[in-house]
């Protein structure tokens, strides 16, 4: 969202109290996903994979907050145990990522259906992250 409204604003698509709002915005947005985090009992890190499996609407049914709890706090440690600086690079490291991802996801018996687009999801989550992890 602060890329999105950076780059509008270098386009003068948006003026500075627009960009101010916005940012206003995200920061309002960020604490309340912070709030929600401590309420669901995760980090911050452990929230951004919770949500990315969260999109699919019958692995929450059937798997339940817990379970999805679970293989996000395993994702977080899975991730940053096995990210290097430039594995999202390598397509050796990222297709050894997306093996141990979509292992987990059978592991806890999430949606084979829906497999694909919930790894597709905690890749680009997990990209993010290393890069403020390695920062």
């Amino acid at each position: 969202m602060l890329e999105q409204a950076i780059r509008q604003y270098n386009l003068r698509a948006l003026t500075t109290v627009e960009v101010i709002d916005e940012l206003i915005k995200l920061a309002r947005e960020l604490r309340e996903a912070h709030k929600r985090g401590e309420q669901l009992g995760l980090s911050d890190d452990e929230l951004a994979f919770y949500d990315a499996l969260g999109t699919n609407d019958s692995a929450v049914a059937v798997l339940g907050d817990d379970t999805l709890k679970a293989i996000a706090q395993e994702l977080v440690a899975t991730v940053k145990r096995n990210a290097t600086i430039d594995w999202s690079l390598r397509e050796s490291a990222r297709a050894k990522m997306r093996v141990m991802v979509k292992r987990l996801l059978r592991k806890y018996g999430y949606s084979p259906d829906k497999q694909e687009q919930a790894t597709v999801l905690v890749l680009q989550q997990a990209e993010a992250l290393s890069e403020e992890w390695a920062a």
